[in-house]
């Protein structure tokens, strides 16, 4: 079994960080998982595999994961560090994105995957 890289070490504790915010949402809104993956479109199976930190959710899933529980997308968002979360900056590319209302979550993906690849094509240059 491999361990992982001091990279993505950052990533993975966000991701059980989320998890776990998921989670605690879940139980102070007294919902149970089966209630909560409904709200959200998911599977029962997906939303537990959420909480436990085994899967980063894409986009479509944190914003559905936001509307459910009530909470801001952004503040799913910067769990997995994809929020610029600097007072009084301009906004990051991620979110300015994020909050198109122009763009279907399926173009907001895209987006996203395209600039993560430059910005990681750019960070081994």
């Amino acid at each position: 079994m491999s361990t992982p890289t001091d990279e993505q070490e950052p990533r993975r504790r966000g991701v059980d960080a989320l998890g776990d915010f998921i989670r605690s949402q879940r139980r102070i809104a007294e919902l149970s998982q089966r209630e909560l993956a409904r709200l959200a479109d998911l599977s029962d199976a997906y939303l537990s595999q959420l909480e436990r930190g085994l899967h980063e959710p894409s986009v479509r899933v944190l914003n559905g994961l936001a509307q459910a529980l009530n909470v801001p997308a952004d503040k799913l968002l910067k769990f997995l560090g994809r929020q610029d979360d600097s007072d009084g900056a301009a906004p990051s590319t991620e979110s300015v994105i994020l909050t198109d209302d122009a763009l279907t979550d399926a173009q907001k993906q895209s987006l996203l995957d395209v600039y993560r690849a430059f910005i990681a094509t750019n960070d081994r240059s």
